[in-house]
């Protein structure tokens, strides 16, 4: 028998060149599955993505989703692009075990935490305050700065990564500081800021979209308090869960993610289209 892709429905085109287009997954005439194929991505026409990759479970085991994937790469090619991306949620061993045989690399993982009921205690001598306005507009355009050169690092065209930064902060952000649930703290330690983060709600719970140690104090134990701030932010929100998001590479981050009793819901992965 014979595993397949058929559309099963338009092709979306732009006129930047982004297509996206849903498949069903086929042996011989009978559908077991289904995913979208995509070419929308920040990082321009040239990087796709394999979407809502899903066998039916009678048919699952027999090797369907990985010549599925295998055929998405085919029309990814198809399509000019030179690199693809899946993201295969964390309780999906399956998932992740295909992602792995086809070789693809994690870049990055989502993370959440369940919050206990009463917030942390942070270390003797460090104390967390609001970020003031003249604070806020400094984060602002530094943030802004880093987080387009972040993903231009990762190889998104500099113009798109620079949009996508003020595009992302904008809609994060419309009423800048004083949006809802947008909450931004400087810690002190002696009375001196040594580092910020921006908790925000998102998904029913809160989500930590930047957390900074200043340089000069860095590997003193000041992202451990950072975190904890940012639990206390979360608890007096009125959320239980907080998540995050880091990139593979940042061991560091990774670390102190888990030891806190973060645990990845999400894992994204990537491989090059030779």
């Amino acid at each position: 028998m014979t595993t397949t892709l058929r559309p099963s429905g338009p092709l979306q085109q732009s006129d930047g060149g982004a297509r996206t287009r849903p498949y069903e997954i086929r042996v011989n005439s009978r559908r077991v599955g289904g995913l979208t194929i995509a070419s929308d991505t920040p990082f321009g026409p040239t990087v796709g993505e394999i979407r809502d990759l899903l066998v039916d479970a009678p048919d699952r085991g027999r090797g369907r989703a990985a010549v599925a994937a295998l055929a998405a790469e085919e029309v990814l090619r198809g399509w000019g692009c030179r690199r693809v991306g899946v993201s295969v949620p964390a309780d999906s061993a399956a998932g992740l075990r295909l992602a792995r045989s086809l070789g693809y690399a994690e870049i990055s993982r989502n993370m959440s935490k369940q919050l206990p009921e009463e917030p942390p205690a942070l270390s003797a001598g460090v104390r967390g305050r609001p970020m003031t306005p003249t604070e806020y507009e400094a984060w602002k355009a530094e943030a802004i700065r880093e987080y387009a050169e972040d993903w231009a690092g990762r190889g998104m065209p500099v113009q798109a990564a620079e949009a996508k930064s003020e595009a992302d902060h904008r809609s994060l952000l419309p009423l800048g500081a004083a949006t809802p649930g947008a909450s931004f703290a400087v810690l002190e330690a002696a009375g001196e800021p040594v580092g910020h983060i921006w908790v925000g709600a998102r998904d029913g719970g809160s989500y930590v979209y930047d957390v900074l140690v200043f340089p000069a104090h860095r590997g003193r134990g000041f992202g451990r308090d950072l975190m904890l701030l940012a639990e206390g932010t979360a608890l007096a929100q009125g959320h239980r869960t907080i998540g995050l998001h880091v990139f593979a590479d940042n061991t560091p981050a990774v670390r102190l993610y888990e030891s806190l009793g973060y645990a990845p819901t999400l894992f994204n992965h990537a491989k090059d289209l030779l």
